[in-house]
């Protein structure tokens, strides 16, 4: 079943960060989710002949360079993100090309011909999210069943018709703005990280909550070691060549250094490797999306490889004051790229990694919020123009700046008292704003910006 939830009400840290498969949350995670769903529904229904999948908006025009195409192949073979095998994926999509079928939720064979069944319409938008997909299913005694998802970011599914799903249950510390968690704060003392943990007292138990954001931050630190050994050419046809593995051979190379543009330089690698594994469909976290996925583990390895005194609470602590941020992204505005362009991904990425940091750097309340307004009011307007639709220029060092502005807006906020002129609530409000007067070309759909001005390769 698709987790579903009203983003006006509560949402938990595991559906903010969430461990899926590279290059695209919204283009490969969400339509994975989306079509196993229905493939489960649609086997309940009776004994099947087809399966027709169509999509629309910004899925159909860049669906191919984010691999919605495989995603959509696997998810209703029954493959989740959380769990499929990045290595396997390969062989799964070419036996299902070979044989000209699949296992419809990895057991019922049904007939699958990508040229028939599998319809990129480019150019046509859907009511509801600009990320739609809509699947029709075809059963031996005549019937149809047809059902449209959107996927509206980070991985989440809603299926039209269907009301998000509220919680049933009421927070101790429900907060929706900016102003709200300062005020929360100021009443019962507990800093923003302190806040996102009472709340997740009403899932789960804090032990649990504490395994959870270990396991985000071990996926976290394992992409960046894989993303410094990988080599080659990044898949789609741009022919990028990955550079992290070179560029930290040539840090390592170096040994100790006082000069300062070391630490930028590593920041930078990590942000690098994260994103030329996402982009070649590795296992990555979604914080908050699979495009902006590099931003937030460069920050927290920053923490814990050159700040002074790092703990493993303190790595807890950026992570929930980060999730607070998106949260409330999520509730004001949107982190989906088709919606808000490059601004609702690297930049909410930007702004949840510099809370995050200022926080694990003992920031108060104040400054927190403070730093993650800087983190956002610099990347306002940024457009998502990718080249070939592929999630990799300028995607890809597109997180090495995001993160390098985070850390630079974490320091400005420290040396402050948290007092500032625009708040994080105003400049959440103008993101919306932007992205919502933003031309639909510059948002995820690649017709404008880099997308048509560089000759592809």
């Amino acid at each position: 079943m698709i987790e579903r939830i009203d983003v006006g009400q509560a949402i938990s840290l595991t559906e903010l960060f969430t461990i899926g498969i590279g290059p695209s949350s919204s283009h490969t995670v969400g339509p994975m989710r989306a079509a196993r769903d229905f493939a489960e529904r649609a086997i309940a229904g009776g004994d099947m002949v087809g399966v027709l999948a169509e999509l629309f908006g910004s899925l159909a025009l860049t669906g191919r360079g984010h691999a919605t195409d495989i995603a959509i192949l696997l998810g209703l073979s029954g493959e989740a993100p959380e769990t499929a095998d990045p290595d396997r994926i390969a062989e799964t999509v070419a036996t299902i090309r070979e044989r000209r079928g699949l296992q419809l939720g990895g057991s019922v064979p049904v007939p699958f011909v990508e040229e028939t069944d599998l319809l990129f319409h480019k150019g046509r938008f859907l009511e509801g999210h600009a990320n739609a997909v809509r699947f029709t299913a075809t059963f031996a005694d005549g019937r149809t069943e047809a059902a449209v998802y959107f996927s509206i970011g980070g991985g989440v599914i809603l299926r039209e018709g269907e009301p998000p799903l509220r919680v049933n249950f009421t927070l101790p510390h429900p907060f929706s703005s900016g102003e709200e968690l300062l005020r929360i704060g100021e009443k019962t003392g507990l800093s923003i990280g302190q806040i996102v943990d009472r709340n997740e007292l009403s899932w789960r138990p804090a032990a649990e909550t504490d395994a959870f954001l270990d396991a985000v931050r071990g996926a976290m630190l394992d992409c960046i070691e894989r993303g410094v050994k990988g080599e080659g050419i990044l898949p789609g046809g741009l022919n990028v060549r990955r550079r992290a593995r070179d560029l930290h051979n040539r840090l390592l190379a170096r040994g100790p250094r006082s000069d300062p543009s070391a630490v930028f330089e590593w920041v930078s690698l990590w942000a690098l490797a994260v994103n030329e594994e996402n982009a070649a469909g590795g296992r990555v976290v979604t914080a908050p999306t699979n495009g902006a996925a590099g931003v937030l583990p460069a920050v927290l390895k920053y923490y814990e490889v050159f700040t002074a005194a790092p703990t493993r609470a303190g790595s807890r602590l950026l992570l929930t004051t980060a999730a607070a941020i998106g949260f409330l992204y999520k509730k004001r505005a949107s982190i989906s790229a088709a919606e808000m362009g490059c601004q609702g991904e690297v930049g909410v990425a930007c702004s949840m990694a510099a809370a995050g940091l200022a926080a694990a750097l003992g920031a108060t309340n104040e400054q927190i919020e403070n730093a993650a307004e800087i983190g956002m009011e610099h990347n306002l307007g940024l457009t998502c123009d990718p080249i070939g639709g592929l999630v990799q220029i300028p995607c890809i060092e597109r997180n090495t700046m995001g993160a390098i502005k985070a850390i630079n807006a974490a320091y400005l906020a420290l040396h402050g008292d948290g007092r500032h002129i625009v708040s994080l609530d105003a400049v959440i409000e103008t993101m919306r704003q932007t992205g919502e007067d933003m031309r639909s070309k510059y948002k995820e759909t690649s017709l404008g910006g880099l997308a048509v001005n560089v000759v592809e390769c």
